[in-house]
């Protein structure tokens, strides 16, 4: 049996998708030619995604339109906040935040434990760039991530490369969710939040305790060996597992809403993934 390409689009998945879409009418007069479907022009965006190839390179043999139809469906849908919203049908909360409540349900989301991380993706321009003064001062941008202690990621952001790092923990634990799936008060913070030494700095120490949460961060100046490497492998993997979406690895897009569709559609098939096999261990 075949395995399915990563950018298929199973019925499972789609009857997620589908709903968030805005309903575009068509004209009664001078309707014009019908748009492409919605579910393959998605195909061709997570095809972009998975491969990284150039919007003007999308193989037409494959049935999802042009690569300006796909690019223009992705800007609309960007633009009508599909992704910060991605909501299942019939729930009032958040698709990424549902996903997490089923991932907790099933005993997979670890709150015990989270780690923040930071990446640079190379970058052709564009806004949220900066120099990076870890990168020779080049200009670029950054992937800021929180996942939870098995690296399902609960939140991620984007920034100029001269942003430093230290600044991001609160920003990204606000960014988490309220995540049910089980009985009694949704969670929301982690126990622990583990950092290496970018993000060592007593007054952030002290707004992240502020949010009940404990900080395990590194300290600058003290010796290798702390322990704390062995213990934050988890979002390294994370960011492992964004790696394999190409189109991550380096940032094409000027627009800036654009590519932070990218990184969070990566992190939602990350968590969707992890959940069906979870699924599929348990049928």
């Amino acid at each position: 049996m075949a395995r399915p390409k990563p950018w298929a689009v199973d019925d499972e998945l789609w009857a997620v998708v589908e709903p968030l879409l805005p309903k575009v009418e068509r004209r009664t007069r001078h309707p014009g030619r019908e748009r492409h479907p919605h579910r393959l022009v998605f195909q061709g965006i997570l095809f972009v995604l998975h491969t990284g190839i150039a919007w003007e390179h999308l193989p037409q043999e494959l049935g999802f339109g042009s690569g300006m139809t796909c690019w223009r469906r992705l800007a609309e849908w960007t633009e009508a906040e599909v992704w910060p919203r991605l909501r299942r049908p019939g729930r009032g909360r958040g698709r990424h935040e549902a996903l997490l409540a089923e991932l907790r349900g099933a005993n997979v989301l670890d709150f015990s434990r989270a780690a923040v991380d930071g990446s640079h993706p190379g970058v052709k321009g564009g806004s949220k760039t900066g120099r990076s003064p870890a990168d020779r001062g080049r200009t670029g941008s950054k992937h800021h991530l929180i996942t939870d202690a098995t690296g399902i990621p609960l939140a991620v952001a984007l920034t100029g490369g001269n942003r430093n790092d230290v600044t991001q923990p609160i920003p990204l634990l606000h960014a988490v969710p309220s995540v049910r799936g089980k009985r009694g008060r949704p969670r929301r913070r982690p126990d622990v939040v583990l950092g290496d030494r970018g993000y060592d700095h007593d007054k952030y120490r002290r707004l992240v305790r502020c949010l009940g949460v404990k900080p395990l961060i590194a300290r600058r100046g003290t010796e290798h060996g702390s322990g704390l490497g062995t213990q934050r492998w988890f979002v390294e993997r994370a960011f492992a597992h964004l790696d394999w979406f190409r189109r991550l690895r380096i940032r094409w897009e000027i627009r800036d809403d654009i590519h932070e569709a990218f990184p969070t559609l990566g992190c939602a098939l990350i968590g969707w993934r992890r959940l069906a096999a979870v699924q599929r261990r348990h049928s």
